[in-house]
């Protein structure tokens, strides 16, 4: 189990890290469902990983991360429809 925790990890690092660089390098846009997606399932991620390592500030912070990228999603979600 302790195996998948740190894959679960490095994956959510590589999204966050990798929506952010994309972004910036516009290869993406803020706005985009990929972005908004790996912000998603890269927060998810690191709150598992941080909760099960007992890192609670890291937890926090990955938890307001999915919180902000939700209603985004959601907004995308009717806006595009």
């Amino acid at each position: 189990m302790t195996l998948l925790i740190d894959i679960l990890g490095w994956i959510g690092s590589v999204l966050v890290v990798a929506a952010y660089g994309l972004n910036t390098y516009k290869k993406i846009t803020a706005d985009s469902l990929a972005f908004y997606g790996m912000n998603i399932v890269g927060g998810v991620f690191l709150v598992i990983y941080s909760l099960e390592k007992g890192a609670y500030a890291n937890t926090f912070i990955n938890v307001i991360w999915v919180l902000i990228a939700i209603p985004a999603i959601l907004r995308y979600w009717r806006t595009t429809k």
